[in-house]
């Protein structure tokens, strides 16, 4: 395993879901989205491509992080997002609004963060 994504516990947990469900590779790998040539290459210690590594955590049903590694010097830590940088996606996914009345609450969201944070230091 090296770097921030565990890929021998993905593929462990693949393969366990694999067998549970009776499928083969090749089965699983039509059923998420990915070539089998994807499922070899990790079976070998290969790390998927980004688009592959989606599919196969959405395929299993479970979130992206259960497969993350954590630097050493931060283990299980991870930032704390800005208000900003978790509401946006939210706004982003109302479907009912057009693209620029969804940027136009997204600017107005901020705007009032920064003014209570303003607020808040006394300036």
């Amino acid at each position: 395993m090296s770097g921030r994504l565990d890929t021998g516990k993905l593929y462990a947990t693949l393969d366990a879901e694999r067998a549970a469900n009776g499928l083969s590779w090749r089965q699983l790998a039509a059923e998420a989205g990915v070539s089998n040539s994807l499922l070899s290459r990790m079976g070998n210690g290969h790390r998927p491509d980004l688009d592959g590594f989606i599919a196969l955590v959405q395929w299993l049903g479970m979130p992206a992080e259960t497969f993350m590694v954590w630097p050493e010097d931060c283990p299980g830590r991870r930032r704390k997002l800005s208000l900003e940088a978790q509401i946006a996606p939210l706004l982003r996914a109302q479907d009912e609004l057009a693209e620029d009345d969804r940027q136009h609450l997204i600017d107005v969201v901020n705007m009032t963060i920064r003014h209570f944070r303003a607020k808040k230091r006394g300036g």
